[in-house]
């Protein structure tokens, strides 16, 4: 193959895993077909077949894509500040972004599905989770340390109920077609969980646990 066709290959195989990302992003993994995907795309089942030999294949794919993604745009926060709690508030706007665009969190539609999809599938799921808690968990740390994270909690898991939270009103705000509504409870939540009065000891020792996320993406990859 030549390197013209390679890159024609690659850029069909973006797009199909563009147009797949909307399809569960506003319908779920189990509601499209190969053949919705071959139509809007513009090429055939054969085709598609040959970029992605199984729909679980492409489910997988389409999760550590996404978990990717996630993981670029949390080294850009990193990047734009130190603060923990900007930071944390950027990480909220990432899902609100989302919501925005009249989508909901890939991995939070795939999760409804998790007891039907594949095993490989499945850990790349909980790698996207696992990394997310672990992320987040550096900065409530951060913040207890700081003097900023409330309630005799541990960080990782303030940072597991802050993810399911916004998972979860993202739902919700999408039922009334109200992003608005995700705001404002995300707001509220930040407020409780970072601009009170710290709890320290218990903040620390979670503080080794959080510096294990980028294992835990990696395992789940060599799972699947």
């Amino acid at each position: 193959m030549t390197a013209a066709a390679d890159t024609a290959s690659d850029a069909t195989a973006s797009r199909v895993l563009d147009v797949a990302e909307r399809l569960v992003q506003t319908r779920g993994f189990n509601d499209f077909s190969y053949a919705d995907i071959a139509t809007e795309v513009g090429i055939t089942k054969a085709s598609l077949h040959y970029h992605f030999a199984t729909k679980a294949e492409l489910g997988r794919r389409l999760v550590i894509r996404y978990t990717e993604s996630f993981a670029a745009a949390l080294r850009r926060i990193d990047a734009a500040s130190v603060d923990p709690r900007r930071r944390l508030r950027a990480y909220v706007g990432l899902y609100a972004d989302v919501l925005a665009g009249q989508r909901m969190c890939l991995c939070g539609m795939v999760a409804a599905e998790y007891a039907t999809l594949p095993r490989p599938m499945q850990a790349a799921i909980r790698a996207f989770f696992e990394f997310n808690e672990g992320w987040v968990a550096i900065q409530l740390d951060q913040c207890a340390r700081a003097g900023g994270l409330s309630g005799a909690v541990t960080s990782l898991d303030a940072a597991r109920m802050l993810v399911g939270a916004l998972e979860g009103e993202m739902l919700v705000a999408r039922a009334y077609g109200d992003p608005a509504r995700f705001g404002a409870a995300a707001k509220l939540l930040l407020t409780q969980l970072i601009d009170a009065k710290p709890a320290a000891p218990a903040a620390r020792r979670t503080h080794r646990s959080a510096r294990n996320v980028q294992g835990s993406l990696r395992a789940a990859r060599r799972r699947s």
